[in-house]
């Protein structure tokens, strides 16, 4: 999937497209055609760079409810004949997801919109997963026959339903469907379970990994052999060699991390990382210079795995490198060095904005650093983070951050984030949020009423408003 484009912030579709809580607070006060076109946009053109790690289709399904949205465009979508080429879960995945809170909330539009593409779209499974949430036992006995005509009488197509069975996110479904007296249906279904369980216990009895008895040579040609397959093994490799190597086995780990082949080199990094050892620190910083970029980067992953005041002692040393090693020092502080440190923490910040924008990686570890330590003066740039990322979890560690360091965080984007995409950001503006503003006082009732909101949010709404909590 390509990075999707992302409108700027000061737009309704860059604030819709990022998540944000004033997206939803905009698209109300703008003319509802605008509105929609945008909603639309988002919803059809997914703009998340993780799909597996940001939400957004609960709070793009709350704005459909809010602008009395219809679900013709993404019916469109969905039976666009592109949904016959391009199968990727990304291209439809958001638009049922909306589709299923939709159902959730009585739409009954959604719910039949989703029964059609069960019944006929390439991502049908993602469908079948969502009806399986909201659809009633009539609803899901009706696909039964649809579903199972994917899946010819054959040999290929009955080992492509029996993975089906196996691999399905929502097994209500299927075990419905087992229940079916007809023999091409319940028959069908009970015959591909056994053969997915016979499958699975077949995989578990042929491990492809180290056996007992091992070396640690053997274990380091493994995890080479492994590397040269396109697999990379250097950590389930290291965990092995903690479970073989003795005291006597150290020259020789020590000599790999140095000197030895990618694989085994990497995985010896990490072992002598997980242990401590007093020479690693040496080797990391050797490693990080070498040409092959797979030894460099795992050089860098083992050091970040490190805990204990050696390590932070040598990240105050590596925080001014330029290189990777430098960036993974600073966030090691950002994680556990002490107040100290602030200001190697607080340079790291502004160079990494700087220099690679709100979006940068190594922005992570350093905003939550910026809260752990409760640096005031990086507010502005925490702010900006907030204003500019595109990734809905890195605002909401900046949210968390600015809870932390700047005073004016409960009257102003704390009130902005009881309607941001993720739950974990509404769950801190419920806990932060001024109540003095009446529109916190009816956001939170409307959050404790929801029946979609997620418990830890609600739990922090009746903080706010249970019979114990100052009136809101």
């Amino acid at each position: 999937m390509f990075d999707p484009f992302i409108a700027p912030s000061g737009t309704l579709l860059g604030l819709l497209q990022r998540g944000r809580g004033d997206g939803t607070l905009h698209a109300l006060a703008a003319p509802r055609p605008e509105a929609l076109a945008a909603l639309n946009h988002c919803v059809l053109s997914d703009p998340r760079h993780d799909w597996q790690l940001e939400n957004r289709s609960l709070y793009y399904a709350r704005l459909y409810l809010d602008l009395d949205g219809g679900v013709e465009e993404i019916e469109r979508h969905l039976w666009d004949p592109e949904d016959h080429l391009d199968t990727e879960d990304s291209r439809t995945g958001l638009a049922l997801s909306v589709l299923g809170h939709l159902a959730s909330y009585g739409r009954d539009d959604a719910l039949a919109l989703l029964r059609r593409y069960a019944a006929t779209g390439s991502n049908w499974a993602w469908a079948l997963d969502e009806l399986a949430l909201r659809d009633d036992d009539a609803g899901l006995r009706s696909l039964a026959e649809p579903v199972l005509a994917r899946f010819p009488a054959t040999t290929d197509g009955t080992a492509e339903l029996a993975t089906a069975v196996r691999d399905a996110f929502e097994p209500r479904p299927w075990r419905l469907w087992a229940d079916d007296p007809r023999e091409a249906v319940g028959a069908r279904i009970r015959a591909a379970t056994e053969q997915g369980s016979f499958d699975r216990w077949q995989r578990q009895m042929r491990p492809g990994g180290p056996r007992p008895g091992w070396s640690v040579q053997a274990v380091f040609d493994w995890a080479q052999e492994g590397l040269e397959r396109g697999s990379v093994l250097h950590v389930p490799a290291a965990r092995c060699l903690s479970a073989v190597a003795g005291a006597e086995d150290r020259p020789l780990i020590v000599e790999t991390a140095r000197s030895g082949s990618e694989g085994a080199r990497c995985a010896a990094l990490h072992y002598l990382a997980e242990a401590r050892d007093p020479a690693v620190l040496d080797l990391v910083e050797l490693a990080v210079a070498d040409p092959s970029r797979t030894v460099a980067e795992a050089a860098v992953a083992a050091f970040e795995r490190m805990c204990g005041e050696a390590a932070v002692e040598r990240a105050r040393r590596w925080a001014h490198r330029p290189d990777d090693l430098g960036s993974s020092a600073a966030g090691v502080l950002a994680c556990r060095g002490t107040g100290r440190d602030a200001p190697l923490v607080l340079a790291a910040l502004r160079e990494a904005v700087r220099g690679e924008g709100p979006d940068a990686p190594r922005l992570w570890n350093l905003v939550d650093g910026t809260g752990r330590l409760g640096i005031v003066c990086a507010a502005p740039v925490l702010r900006h983070v907030y204003r500019e990322t595109s990734s809905s979890h890195l605002r909401g560690r900046a949210a968390r951050a600015l809870a932390a360091t700047d005073p004016s965080f409960a009257t102003g984007f704390a009130v902005e984030c009881l309607w941001d995409c993720e739950e974990t950001t509404r769950e801190l503006a419920a806990l932060h949020a001024e109540t003095g503003d009446i529109r916190v006082a009816e956001r939170l009732r409307r959050l404790a009423a929801d029946p979609a909101e997620e418990a830890e949010v609600q739990t922090a709404v009746r903080s706010r408003i249970g019979p114990d909590a100052p009136a809101v």
